[in-house]
């Protein structure tokens, strides 16, 4: 027996309702499904709100929604996010780039003047957003970015090349291990801030938890870069890290712990502590 033909407004109406537990923007999600169902823009839909659907295209609408309604994350299912108004492709190799990175980006680049050829490094570049971005915006630099998983790495590579900036070098390796005998103006990280025991995780399931988990305090992580980077960084060089909204003081204490100088926190577009930035000093 036929079943009755379904509409692509319909269709949308459908997937929008099945979607409102698990996002804040179900009717944008249900339309950018659709439209990868489809395999047409978002905009087909809204000129061709009558167009019936075939069954193919209803099935792997259904199939995509019953991804998104197990936990996965949009930037997964479509294979694209943007960054920095760059366009990324993720997978569950690295993290999804959030939002609020971009403030890691936007300090980074207030100490970069425009036209310097300075040695950037990005440890734990995952899908190469935060060095792509600064890449892009200071074409002059030379931006060398680690990572230990040589899949994100290969995520990293691609988007370079899907974005044509080639001022980005990457290599594979734990933290500052492939850039030990280098030293660079200045330094990024968005590193694992999670605390293992964190309820959190339990929504993040989907992306790969050595990207996460930082042990019992969440500060791990930031505690080897705070250790590790004096080694790395130019006398007048800059260090900027992501950290937990809740971890401003941890990390700072850490930082003077080490030897940094000049710590300053900066608010997230959220209004939460969310980045802090240190200079080398001299005496550690």
């Amino acid at each position: 027996m036929m079943s009755d033909p379904v509409s692509i407004e319909q269709a949308v109406l459908g997937a929008t309702e099945k979607l409102r537990g698990v996002t804040d923007a179900p009717r944008l999600e249900a339309e950018l499904l659709l439209a990868r169902a489809i395999n047409m823009p978002r905009s087909f839909l809204f000129a061709h709100p009558e167009d019936e659907l075939d069954e193919a295209s209803l099935q792997r609408l259904d199939d995509t929604v019953e991804r998104r309604l197990a936990g996965e994350p949009m930037a997964y299912i479509t294979g694209i996010k943007e960054f920095w108004s760059i366009e990324l492709a993720v997978s569950p190799a690295t993290l999804v780039p959030r939002p609020e990175t971009e403030l890691l980006v936007d300090v980074a680049l207030r100490d970069i003047p425009r036209d310097v050829e300075w040695q950037v490094l990005d440890l734990g570049t995952g899908s190469g957003a935060v060095a792509l971005a600064i890449g892009r915006e200071r074409p002059s630099c030379y931006i060398t970015a680690t990572d230990i998983s040589a899949d994100a790495l290969a995520a990293a590579r691609e988007n370079a090349n899907r974005n044509a900036i080639g001022n980005v070098d990457f290599l594979q390796g734990d933290w500052i291990a492939p850039v030990r005998d280098r030293q660079f103006r200045v330094i990024v990280s968005n590193p694992p801030y999670v605390r293992d025991d964190d309820e959190a995780l339990a929504t993040l399931q989907a992306e790969p938890m050595l990207a996460l988990k930082a042990g019992g305090e969440g500060l791990d992580a930031i505690e080897i870069l705070a250790r590790d980077c004096r080694s790395i960084i130019a006398a007048d060089g800059l260090l900027v890290l992501e950290h937990g909204a809740e971890q401003e003081q941890a990390v700072a204490a850490l930082l003077k712990a080490h030897g940094w100088a000049n710590i300053r926190c900066y608010n997230d577009y959220s209004g939460l502590p969310r980045v802090t930035s240190a200079n080398h000093s001299e005496t550690p």
